[in-house]
């Protein structure tokens, strides 16, 4: 026995010092990862913040979050970004559910290739396709006319500058993002479900509402809180469609830099949307359970 103590001893001390060489292997090869987190992430959002906090003189001040606090443009900004995001994201599920379910059924060679319909506007610059929106939905624009023309109405009417181009041109920009998670979380279903669920008596419209749609959830979670994420920082749409009349966060920011270059103000504003968009993703990872719906744990 107290020959064998000495041996497990080594064995033990061998056994930790293989872990720990397999760490240190590990960290290196993350490091450079980690160094390009530093640079792009961690230094700018470090940046970000210590310039919100620095008064017209330079010194530690609060002025600019007072600021927020005390003017309502600040409230009726924030307000519309989060309006203009949600919006978004309804618009994009109630034409994307239907367009992945039906990519979904297909074979996977013809839905591959209608897949390249909706991969096809990312192959187009951003400013292009907002652009292209703006010459649609002018009052002059082919849809009033041809709208006129069919009798859908009798006059022009506004259909840009307003708070309804900027939603046509967002959800066309965003669709993309709530189908693809969406399409690859319908591909999973095992279809014999339904079939099994339609073998005990359940109708279609059951079986899909007690089946299908619960199991999609996950895509469908995924890609609505990328779409909102992303429609929370948007600038070149809502500025373009928008006119002027539909003022988000980003829209914001750009004028206070072009007309006051006051970038402790602008970092204020880039600060509060960042920690709201932190709370966001945090209310839904507990409310959705966020990791079950990226990484398709749980069922």
């Amino acid at each position: 026995m107290a020959a064998a103590k000495p041996g497990a001893m080594q064995n033990a001390n061998a056994l930790k010092r293989q872990q720990s060489r397999e760490q240190w292997s590990l960290l290196s090869l993350a490091l450079p990862a980690l160094l390009v987190i530093v640079l792009v992430i961690l230094i700018p959002v470090g940046w970000l913040f210590y310039l919100s906090f620095l008064g017209g003189e330079g010194q530690f001040s609060l002025e600019h979050y007072q600021k927020m606090l005390k003017y309502k443009s600040y409230a009726r900004t924030f307000i519309t970004t989060f309006q203009v995001s949600i919006l978004t994201t309804g618009i994009c599920i109630l034409i994307g559910y239907p367009l992945a379910y039906f990519l979904a059924q297909l074979p996977n060679r013809i839905a591959g290739f209608f897949m390249l319909t909706v991969l096809l506007p990312f192959w187009t610059s951003l400013l292009v396709r907002t652009y292209a929106w703006l010459v649609l939905l002018q009052r002059k624009g082919i849809l009033n006319d041809f709208a006129i023309q069919i009798g859908l109405w009798d006059s022009p009417i506004k259909l840009v500058h307003n708070m309804t181009g900027t939603l046509i041109g967002m959800a066309h920009i965003m669709l993309p993002f709530l189908v693809l998670p969406l399409y690859n979380a319908m591909k999973k279903i095992d279809r014999d479900l339904m079939q099994a669920a339609s073998n005990l008596g359940a109708t279609p419209s059951r079986a899909f509402w007690q089946i299908y749609f619960p199991l999609s959830m996950p895509g469908m979670v995924a890609g609505s809180l990328i779409v909102f994420v992303l429609c929370l920082g948007f600038y070149v749409t809502p500025a373009v469609l928008g006119g002027g009349r539909v003022i988000m966060v980003a829209t914001q920011i750009t004028a206070i830099l072009e007309n006051q270059f006051d970038w402790g103000a602008a970092s204020a504003l880039g600060v509060v949307l960042l920690i709201a968009t932190v709370l966001v993703l945090v209310v839904a990872s507990r409310v959705f359970k966020l990791d079950a719906a990226l990484f398709g744990k749980g069922s």
